[in-house]
C-alpha cells in the first residue's frame, strides 16, 4: 500500500535530517555570539532579522513552490514511481540538503553575499561574471516555467465546472492579505500570533469566496486566455521583486508556509489513512532504459526532471540572496537550509503519492501535473468529509501560493544578479534590471504554443542542476581554502555535475543538427538551444577555473589527502 512506502520515505528522510544533517553542520563550527548580516545590517528593506519559526516558512515556500510537485508526477509518470523515490530521498539528503545549506552558511559568513561575489573572492573576477550570467539564464527559466504552469492553473476545468477563475480570484485575495499582515506586522507593531491568527481565517475566506465566483464572471474570465495571464503575472513578478521584504515577500512567504504545512498534513493523513492501493507500475521503461510514456531516456533525464525535489540550485540563490539577509542566528542554519530541503523531499514523496494511486491508462495521467496533484488532496479531503469542489479549489490554490513564492523570489533575485553585473545601485537601476530579466521569459512565453512549460522544463532542469553543480564547486574550493574538508561538497558536486551536462547536450542536439541542415526549430527550441549552448560554454570555463584554484589550494595533494 501507499501508506507503507509514505512512512518509510519519511522516516529516511527524518533521519538523514538527524545524523547526515548534524555531520555536516558540524563541519561548518556554527556558532551563535558571531553575529549575523541580518542582525548588523538590519536596515529595514532587505536585511530583516526574521525568528527562525518564521524564516523557515517563508524560505521553505520560497524554494519548494511547484518544483518538488511538477517534477516528481512527471518523473513518476514517464518512468515509474520506484526510479523517482529512490533519486527524491537520497539526492535530498546527500546532495540537495548539503548544497542549500552550505550555500546559506557560506553567505552568511561573506556578509550575506550571492554566489557570485563568493566566486570572485575564491576564484576569479571572471568567474564571478560568468556565474552571475549562468544565474540569470536559470533564473529566467525558473519565472518561465512557474509563470506558464499558475497561467494553466487559472484556467483549470474539472467536470465542466471552471475552477481556474476561482483560483486566481482566491490568489489576488491572498497577495492583498500579505501585504496586510506586512503592514501590521511591521508599521502597527502586531504580535506574529495575533496576525496568524486574524489572516490564516481570512486565507480560509478567500478560498471560500472564488469557490463561490458567480458563473458568469468564471465564464468571463474564463475567456482570458493563457498568454493574458501570463502578461498579467509577468507584469506582477515585476511589482513584487521591487517592493520591500517585509511588505509583501516575508509575510506572504510565512502564510504560504501554513499553506505548505496543511497540504502535507492533509497528503500525509490521506496516504497514510486512505488505505489506497499501488495501481502505477513501479518501472514504466522499455528495455532501453527509455519511458514508456515519451520515450526520454532514464538517464540522464530522471535527474533533471525530478528537479527541485531531490536538488536544486535555485535553492542556492534563494539562500544567499535572500535568506541569508534574514538569518538571526548562525545555529538557525541548519532548520532553514538543511530541513528546508528535507520538507521539500516530503513534499516530492507525497506528491509522486498521487500518481503511484492511479491505475495506468486513467485520464487524469493526461492532465497538468498541478491538475493531478490537487485531484490527489481533493480525494484525501474528500474522504474526510470535504465537498470536493471546496477541496479542489483549496489545493489548486494551495499549488498557486507555492508558485507565486517561486515567481516573485526570483524575478528579484535575478534583479539583484544584473544589478550586481553592471553596477546599477539606483532605483532606477533596479525597476530597469527588473525589465530585462523579465524580458526573456515574455519572449519565450509569447513565442511558445500551449503548455510552454513542459517545453522549458527539460531546460529549466538541466540548466537548474547545472547551477547546483557549479555552486557546489564554488563551496569545494571556498571550503578547502578555509582549511575545512570539501569532500562533503566535492563527491555530490561531481555526481550533479556529469548527470546535469549530459542532459543539456542531449537537449541541445537539435540546434545543432539544424546548424548542419537538419529539420526546422521552434522558434522556443531555437531559444532554448541557444541558451543550453551558452550555458554549457559557462560550466566549461567556471570547472576549468575552479580545478585551477583548487590544484593552487593543494586540492589533491598527498598532505590534504592525509590530513582530510
Amino acid at each position: 500500500m501507499v501508506t507503507w512506502v509514505v512512512l518509510l520515505s519519511i522516516a529516511v528522510l527524518g533521519v538523514g535530517y538527524l545524523v547526515y544533517g548534524r555531520f555536516v553542520a558540524q563541519q561548518m563550527d556554527l556558532d551563535d555570539t558571531r553575529p549575523t548580516p541580518a542582525c548588523k545590517i538590519n536596515d529595514g528593506v532587505d536585511y530583516v532579522p526574521a525568528k527562525a519559526s518564521m524564516l523557515l516558512g517563508q524560505h521553505f515556500s520560497a524554494i519548494a513552490a511547484a518544483g518538488p510537485i511538477v517534477g516528481p508526477i512527471l518523473a513518476g509518470i514517464w518512468f515509474g514511481w520506484v526510479p523517482a523515490l529512490l533519486w527524491i530521498v537520497l539526492g535530498c539528503i546527500f546532495i540537495g540538503s548539503v548544497h542549500d545549506f552550505i550555500s546559506l552558511v557560506a553567505s552568511v559568513r561573506h556578509g550575506a553575499s550571492s554566489m557570485g561575489e563568493i566566486v570572485r573572492q575564491h576564484m576569479s573576477r571572471t568567474s564571478r561574471v560568468l556565474f552571475l550570467i549562468f544565474m540569470w539564464l536559470a533564473l529566467s527559466y525558473v519565472v518561465i516555467a512557474f509563470t506558464d504552469i499558475t497561467a494553466q492553473t487559472f484556467k483549470a476545468v474539472a467536470d465542466d465546472q471552471a475552477f481556474g477563475p476561482g483560483v486566481a480570484v482566491s490568489s489576488f485575495l491572498y497577495l492583498a492579505i500579505g501585504i496586510g499582515m506586512g503592514v501590521a506586522l511591521y508599521k502597527a507593531k502586531v504580535r506574529l500570533w495575533v496576525a496568524t491568527a486574524v489572516c490564516l481565517p481570512l486565507v480560509l475566506a478567500a478560498i471560500w469566496l472564488g469557490g463561490r465566483l458567480p458563473q458568469d464572471i468564471a465564464q468571463a474570465m474564463m475567456k482570458v486566455p493563457v498568454k493574458g495571464w501570463e502578461v498579467g503575472l509577468l507584469v506582477y513578478c515585476g511589482i513584487a521583486s521591487l517592493l520591500p521584504m517585509w511588505l509583501l515577500l516575508q509575510p506572504r512567504g510565512y502564510l504560504g508556509g501554513w499553506f505548505l504545512y496543511a497540504t502535507i498534513a492533509i497528503a500525509l493523513l490521506g496516504a497514510v489513512f486512505g488505505r489506497l492501493d499501488i495501481q502505477y507500475p513501479a518501472f514504466h521503461l522499455n528495455d532501453g532504459l527509455a519511458s514508456l510514456a515519451n520515450g526520454k531516456l532514464l538517464l540522464p533525464l530522471l535527474f533533471i526532471t525530478v528537479a527541485c525535489g531531490a536538488c536544486s540550485g535555485f535553492h542556492g540563490i534563494v539562500s544567499s540572496g535572500t535568506t541569508s539577509k534574514q538569518l538571526r542566528k548562525e545555529k538557525d542554519a541548519r532548520p532553514v537550509g538543511y530541513g528546508a530541503m528535507i520538507l521539500e523531499g516530503v513534499v516530492a514523496v507525497l506528491a509522486l503519492a498521487t500518481v503511484m494511486v492511479l491505475a495506468p491508462g486513467d485520464t487524469m495521467l493526461k492532465r497538468d501535473p498541478n491538475f493531478v496533484y490537487a485531484n490527489g488532496l481533493a480525494r484525501y479531503m474528500q474522504m474526510a468529509g470535504f465537498d470536493y469542489t471546496m477541496a479542489l479549489s483549496f489545493a489548486l490554490l494551495a499549488f498557486s501560493t507555492f508558485v507565486y513564492d517561486t515567481l516573485d523570489v526570483a524575478t528579484r533575485l535575478a534583479r539583484y544578479i544584473l544589478q550586481e553585473l553592471v553596477g546599477w545601485t539606483s532605483s532606477v537601476g533596479a525597476v530597469v534590471a527588473t525589465i530585462l530579466t523579465l524580458a526573456l521569459p515574455m519572449a519565450f512565453l509569447m513565442l511558445s504554443k500551449e503548455k510552454g512549460y513542459l517545453v522549458a522544463w527539460p531546460i529549466f532542469g538541466s540548466s537548474n542542476q547545472l547551477l547546483a553543480s557549479l555552486t557546489l564547486l564554488a563551496m569545494s574550493v571556498w571550503l578547502r581554502k578555509t582549511g575545512k574538508n570539501p569532500w562533503i561538497t566535492v563527491i555530490p558536486m561531481a555526481f550533479m555535475l556529469i548527470a546535469a551536462v549530459w542532459s543539456l547536450i542531449l537537449q541541445v542536439r537539435p540546434l545543432l543538427r539544424w546548424f548542419s541542415g537538419g529539420p526546422a526549430l521552434q522558434p522556443t527550441d531555437l531559444i532554448g538551444g541557444i541558451v543550453g549552448l551558452i550555458l554549457l560554454g559557462l560550466t566549461v570555463c567556471l570547472a576549468v577555473d575552479a580545478v585551477l584554484c583548487l590544484r593552487r589550494a593543494g586540492f589533491g595533494s598527498q598532505e590534504f589527502r592525509v590530513r582530510s
